[in-house]
């Protein structure tokens, strides 16, 4: 009896581990591969209506990626511009109409946006999804179109002589959500000329994400015991699957290597990404650094639980910097690579 019993012990023991590993081999390509939310008519209908609200003026805005990926998006300008430009960056399975709300009261303030779909999203080409590996280099080169789309319609203007227009963005800023958060950051601290980042709901690193996942999204301390296997197996199989090198895809490790000034915003009842990334992201952030927790809201509601808060914290940030001198010329920034 007493060996039955230490048989059934052991077997209750080592099976829910067992079958977490599984699962996550199991689960590994599909975090590699999102569901792709397409860009409808609709939903190009539903971005026009608020584009409107603000008089803002939307046009496409394809960039080729380093690795020759295409990126669609859009460049929106607003009525009345500032000189500063803004770079969203949507969720995991979503695509570029999910930051439209926080497109509108950008525009409304003077900011131009750029909405672009990550790739693998949208209408962006791409095979995988690689939470700010490879979107940082395609920030980069966002950012390089921009800029030289603004020379060569400077350009143009001189040409028809029509007076001397500013040929560069004042300022860039990135604000992101979730997925987007983490790729925001990441792309601060790969790209000088971006000078603030807004960060809402984005995960520490890779590894501390699958644990929240292995824990039903609810019990994150079972995903870091029990069902622990279920986070080493996705991971590893989806480093061998994509060549990702896991352990460097971490928004941690990008705000502690360059003083960059974010405004991190964590929900306080997030169960997908739980304040613990945010605050984690905060305590090794080495630049001038905020930290808001917002009450009663869910994984990336903010905007909606608090609009006018989040439009205030948010616009403070980036008019504490739009009003300061023009940074880095683009082309000495983009010598830096």
């Amino acid at each position: 009896m007493y060996r039955r019993l230490l048989r059934i012990a052991l077997i209750l023991l080592l099976l829910p581990p067992l079958l977490a590993a599984v699962a996550g081999w199991l689960v590994a390509p599909a975090y590699l591969h999102p569901i792709r939310r397409e860009l409808t008519p609709d939903l190009i209908r539903e971005a026009d209506a608020s584009f409107a609200l603000t008089h803002a003026d939307r046009e496409e805005f394809d960039v080729r990626a380093p690795d020759g990926v295409l990126l669609r998006g859009w460049k929106v300008a607003p009525l009345n511009p500032n000189g500063s430009w803004v770079l969203l960056f949507h969720g995991v399975a979503d695509n570029r109409v999910g930051v439209i709300g926080q497109s509108e009261f950008l525009l409304g303030a003077g900011y131009g946006v750029v909405m672009m779909d990550a790739r693998g999203h949208g209408a962006s080409d791409g095979s995988i999804a690689t939470y700010g590996w490879l979107e940082r280099n395609d920030t980069r080169a966002v950012i390089d179109a921009l800029f030289h789309d603004a020379e060569q319609r400077c350009l143009s203007i001189q040409w028809h002589g029509l007076g001397g227009p500013v040929c560069a963005p004042s300022h860039i800023f990135a604000l992101g959500e979730s997925m987007g958060a983490g790729i925001a950051l990441q792309s601060g601290a790969a790209d000088p000329r971006i000078e603030a980042v807004v960060a809402e709901s984005s995960f520490a690193n890779l590894r501390e994400a699958a644990y929240d996942y292995a824990g039903l999204r609810k019990y994150p301390w079972l995903g870091k015991t029990l069902l622990s296997p279920f986070a080493w197996t996705l991971l590893s199989r989806g480093e061998k699957l994509s060549g990702l090198p896991v352990g460097e895809v971490s928004p941690v490790k990008a705000v502690a290597s360059r003083a960059l000034p974010v405004l991190l915003i964590c929900d306080e009842k997030d169960v997908a990404l739980p304040c613990r990334h945010t605050q984690m992201i905060y305590d090794a952030a080495r630049g001038p650094k905020q930290l808001w927790v917002v009450p009663g809201a869910y994984h990336t509601a903010a905007l909606g639980f608090h609009p006018e808060e989040f439009k205030r914290r948010v616009l403070s940030l980036f008019d504490t910097y739009a009003k300061s001198p023009a940074p880095v010329p683009a082309a000495q920034a983009g010598a830096k690579r």
